[in-house]
């Protein structure tokens, strides 16, 4: 179609009114098909000319990208991002070309993973100027987590909970025998002298706590046998937080409730529902050392019902965004690294999902996807004493 534009344009002097109307309503026909073709694609894509000016940018971008735009205006003057100028500044002006380069951007209140890919635009052997095109590959690198650690979960179960059996059978007979021991000890020695005693409540403690990982690591990796009742979401977690309201109020922390009551009841396992739950409010308050607000929230959407469970607390990193649920990871000194697993392990018994959206220094959301199942649909029974249309008589 270029060809014959060009060929048109030589012979435009010989052109007739009407032939010349026809070649601008074909032209114009051709960039409508143009633009709706790039404002259609799911990438977003920004064209500059050699002096790095915008002379194009397709809707996509507009979403991924924070800018201003206008055409014509300096790349770097359009985007309001920061860190998104940092990274293009350098390889825009030597002219670099990069692929697949990954960049964290905040737009429209959303963190979101970008894919970058900067290439020079030549025409007839020479640069004339870049494009760039942009994929948000946020969900992808979601989904890759969560198969991740789908697969880190299978891999353990055979091995460990053998390993965990090994473990746990010769800590409680060692329980036993610094009981006995312990006993037999105070028999002997001076019952005032209490420094034997210190020793053996060191030894206990230690062992109970050994106990207490071999146990969770056997819950983490275990199949899990759900006793499906019907339940109220809401009713379960008003319990949870009378639970634990006072011990948040002892640490400066306010508790909120923002339940939906038109939340419908659904098929959970009480037990396991509650854990998962406790576990999420145990974080939130260790995430608060200095107090602060948290916030457990229901929603009822089209399809599924909505638990949102948020803190103010000191938040995480984004290079840990995408571990936190996997086995044995874990950003406190004292923590086993199995809570969370544990808890995603619930919740995807349940045929839910679990997601979580973070800021440093701000604060922390866990949102919890329950699918409501959808009620079987019955067909009318054939009665076979009525005749039909059709039917032979």
């Amino acid at each position: 179609m270029v060809d014959f534009f060009r060929r048109a344009l030589r012979k435009l002097d010989k052109l007739n009114t009407e032939q010349r109307n026809e070649l601008i309503t074909s032209a114009i026909g051709e960039i409508n098909l143009f633009e709706n073709v790039l404002n259609s694609i799911d990438m977003g894509i920004l064209v500059c000319d050699e002096s790095n000016n915008l002379i194009m940018v397709n809707k996509c971008a507009l979403r991924l990208i924070p800018m201003n735009y206008i055409e014509g205006v300096k790349l770097r003057l359009a985007i309001t991002d920061e860190k998104i100028i940092e990274a293009f500044k350098d390889i825009i002006l030597n002219r670099e070309r990069v692929i697949d380069k990954e960049i964290d951007v905040q737009n429209q209140g959303r963190n979101r993973l970008l894919s970058v890919n900067i290439v020079p635009l030549v025409e007839d052997k020479r640069v004339t100027g870049t494009l760039i095109y942009v994929e948000d590959i946020t969900e992808k690198r979601k989904g890759e987590a969560r198969l991740r650690r789908a697969e880190n979960l299978a891999s353990l179960t055979t091995l460990a909970a053998g390993v965990a059996h090994e473990i746990k059978n010769p800590l409680g007979s060692i329980s036993i025998h610094l009981q006995l021991l312990q006993k037999a000890l105070a028999k002997k020695l001076d019952a005032s002298d209490n420094k034997t005693d210190k020793y053996f409540d060191v030894l206990k403690e230690e062992v109970d706590r050994l106990n207490r990982i071999v146990v969770d690591f056997l819950f983490a990796v275990r199949p899990m046998n759900l006793e499906l009742r019907e339940g109220d979401l809401n009713v379960l977690i008003s319990q949870i937080m009378e639970f634990v309201r006072f011990e948040m109020e002892q640490s400066n922390i306010l508790c909120l409730l923002e339940l939906d009551e038109n939340l419908p009841k659904l098929l959970i396992d009480e037990r396991y529902m509650k854990q998962a739950l406790l576990n999420l409010v145990k974080n939130a308050q260790a995430a608060m050392p200095e107090g602060g607000v948290f916030t457990i929230a229901t929603k009822f959407m089209e399809n599924e019902i909505r638990i949102l469970v948020c803190d103010t607390g000191i938040g995480i990193e984004n290079e840990s965004l995408s571990k936190i649920f996997e086995p044995y990871f874990t950003t406190r000194e004292t923590g086993t690294g199995l809570g969370l697993t544990q808890v995603y392990k619930i919740i995807r018994e349940h045929h839910g999902e679990i997601t979580v959206d973070s800021e440093p220094q701000t604060g922390t959301e866990f949102k919890i996807s329950l699918p409501i199942p959808q009620k079987e649909t019955r067909l009318l029974d054939f009665d076979k004493t009525i005749s039909y249309e059709g039917d032979k008589p």
